[in-house]
């Protein structure tokens, strides 16, 4: 009798499961990573790591940069390139001012957002029923919103009691936070007896229970929310077909540019959340040039999340993380070095077995180098804890370059008809 001949899985069944081993590689690195952490922790004795002061700055430093990041998702997932999320940033970080002092914090995220809307429906304008070349739109939308905003300020700030040609007056009141009793205080006891992962975990949940702004939560929710519109609504595959073939979303009926319109308006919309934050949580007033290029990290964390909700999530939260490290002590910031340049010589070994030898070396390099600091220099200079987060957007670009895959249509001037 003839052994039954196996039936392959079907292509549903072979995606599912990929899904499911990408996932528990994805919880394997990130076991992986926490325990590098930890262990680096003990062995320098830098317990401000995992710290919740650490976390919750990390947090808050986050929160901009992935909304700006998300932002960016929704523009270039219906085609539109979006570098002027820098220009939305600021456009949110003074409406949110000119309200906040008058009307109080939830007016000043309102504003902030509208403001950071205009900024998004001006590019759509531009690039979507004019045509223009995606990448000046964005670098005329940063300078506009530079320029109107010191020319705003002048106008509605000065004189202003609290307030200046560069600044607004505060925004008041405060908005309040959220801290969950008791949990918050055991996660803080955990973290400080300094166990091996144990307190790290405890840092980290403790840092995401304790101050935590409203605006924080519902910036978080704006992921899920995102990801559930785009991959699970009829709306959102309409939204993403535009950003992979315009003309035959167009064969099939979809109002291409009325998709572009929209999600470029949202994508402004969330970069002027974005501004809002900076203006009422870490600043609680508007400050010119406070953005300090979170608008570019924002679009450097979307693509190392490859234009993913959740990617671009994390991109932001390893950004968040290596910026709160200037708030950090110097022995803190030289741990870090200490772990990205194992970090480093660890992906070079992984390159040469993956046979991407120009990779590796250039891995291999940068952990050579962060070694070194970390043996020679006994104290880091401040200027390397600030310039710290623009160099690690460099790194990860670098580093992910190889393995993005943008919307095949992002960037691509669409004219209804033609192709």
């Amino acid at each position: 009798m003839s052994a039954p001949t196996q039936v392959p899985p079907t292509p549903v069944a072979a995606r599912g499961r990929d899904i499911l081993s990408a996932q528990y590689r994805l919880i394997l690195m990130a076991f992986g990573g926490l325990a590098l952490l930890s262990a680096v922790r003990l062995f320098t004795g830098a317990d401000d790591m995992t710290s919740v002061g650490t976390i919750s700055a990390a947090i808050g430093l986050a929160v901009p940069i992935g909304m700006a990041a998300l932002g960016g998702l929704w523009s270039e997932r219906s085609g539109v390139v979006n570098i002027g999320l820098e220009g939305m940033l600021i456009l949110g970080t003074w409406g949110a001012g000119w309200a906040g002092y008058q009307w109080g914090p939830w007016a000043a995220l309102l504003v902030g957002m509208i403001f950071g809307a205009a900024g998004g429906l001006l590019h759509a304008v531009a690039t979507v029923t004019f045509a223009v070349d995606h990448i000046i739109s964005g670098t005329a939308i940063n300078i506009l919103g530079l320029g109107l905003t010191q020319f705003l300020s002048a106008v509605a700030f000065d004189g202003v009691p609290g307030g200046g040609p560069t600044q607004s007056p505060p925004v008041q009141p405060r908005l309040e936070t959220l801290t969950i009793p008791g949990f918050s205080d055991w996660m803080a006891d955990l973290q400080s007896q300094g166990w091996f992962i144990i307190s790290d975990v405890a840092g980290i949940l403790g840092g995401i229970t304790t101050g935590l702004s409203y605006i924080t939560i519902i910036a978080i929710s704006l992921f899920v929310i995102t990801w559930y519109v785009l991959w699970r609504t009829a709306f959102g595959l309409r939204v993403r077909s535009c950003g992979e073939n315009p003309w035959a979303a167009e064969s099939l009926g979809v109002r291409v540019r009325a998709y572009k319109y929209v999600a470029v308006t949202i994508s402004g919309a969330l970069a002027g959340i974005g501004g809002a934050f900076l203006t009422i949580v870490l600043a609680g007033i508007y400050r010119e040039g406070q953005t300090a290029g979170r608008g570019f990290i924002g679009l450097a964390a979307m693509l190392f999340g490859n234009w993913r909700p959740f990617g671009a999530a994390s991109g932001a939260a390893l950004f968040g993380y290596v910026d709160a490290q200037q708030l950090r002590q110097s022995e803190t910031v030289r741990a870090i070095i200490l772990f990205g340049a194992i970090v480093m010589i660890v992906l070079a070994f992984v390159f040469l077995s993956r046979r991407r030898a120009v990779g590796a070396m250039a891995v291999g390099i940068v952990g050579a180098v962060l070694l070194g600091v970390y043996l020679t220099a006994e104290q880091v200079p401040n200027e390397l804890a600030f310039i710290a987060p623009y160099l690690t957007t460099l790194l990860v670009l670098a580093l992910a370059s190889q393995s993005l895959r943008m919307p095949a249509a992002d960037g691509v001037r669409y004219r209804p008809g033609e192709e």
